[in-house]
């Protein structure tokens, strides 16, 4: 726990005019310790579900529950993207990410935000849809920019499907984080959501318009479409599904 890359505050992405690509630098360097991985096994799937548990349960976001795993219906979906995020070796971090459209327009927020959203889509829009962000409880005390790394999927996720939306349900308290890091408003005001014990706020953020600021800013949520397809793109017949995906940031800040 003593390695060098672990120890930058989050205030310092917006601390002074002259921060961000400090900041940005560290998390390049936190970067390279970063690797993906797209869950599908089973145990791979219990260690992310235990990870969202014991994290929610540190929250007060859920009750006491005797498997001590947090799954749902939406985990399952054709849509749906779960990954771990590992820091030398290690599950740090995890987040779930889905794609709706008029081909698959189930998701969480689309679900529990569903009067509002369903015409959107019958209109054509498209929307990344993050849900179950957890953290492990001693990485994220330490691991200051474990948001950071862990959200860069969903960003990924905006370079790869190229969606008219990235909609965010989260607890009012993030707001400001999501409001600053990526532009996100409140597209409906709070709800119940399944499985929680608090409500969520549907934030949105119009990627037409803040995508490009997102990434110029904070030059480690870019990625080359090899990443993106290593994360995204089911693998063809016969072809197995990389075990690991490393960030590709560092390709364009060499550029």
């Amino acid at each position: 726990m003593e390695n060098k890359v672990l120890g930058t505050p989050l205030a310092a992405a917006t601390s002074d005019k002259h921060r961000p690509s400090v900041f940005s630098d560290h998390v390049m360097d936190v970067l390279e310790h970063v690797e993906y991985r797209l869950c599908d096994g089973a145990e791979d799937l219990e260690a992310i579900y235990r990870l969202r548990y014991n994290s929610y349960l540190h929250a007060g976001m859920v009750k006491p529950m005797a498997s001590r795993m947090v799954k749902d219906s939406f985990d399952d979906l054709p849509n749906s993207y779960r990954f771990g995020v590992f820091f030398d070796g290690v599950l740090v971090s995890t987040i779930r990410l889905h794609y709706a459209s008029a081909r698959y327009p189930v998701s969480p927020s689309t679900d529990v935000f569903g009067d509002v959203l369903a015409r959107r889509l019958a209109a054509g829009e498209t929307f990344v849809d993050p849900s179950r962000f957890a953290a492990d409880l001693e990485w994220s005390s330490s691991l200051r920019v474990l948001p950071y790394i862990t959200l860069r999927l969903a960003v990924v996720a905006c370079s790869h499907f190229k969606p008219t939306y990235c909609l965010t349900a989260i607890k009012e308290e993030h707001s400001a984080f999501y409001h600053r890091i990526f532009r996100s408003e409140q597209a409906v005001p709070p709800r119940n959501y399944p499985g929680l014990t608090v409500p969520v706020h549907l934030y949105q953020s119009k990627c037409s318009e803040n995508m490009q600021a997102t990434l110029d800013r904070f030059p480690f949520f870019n990625s080359t479409t090899f990443e993106q397809r290593m994360l995204f793109q089911c693998p063809n017949r016969g072809e197995l599904a990389p075990l690991t995906i490393l960030p590709t940031a560092k390709y364009f800040e060499a550029a």
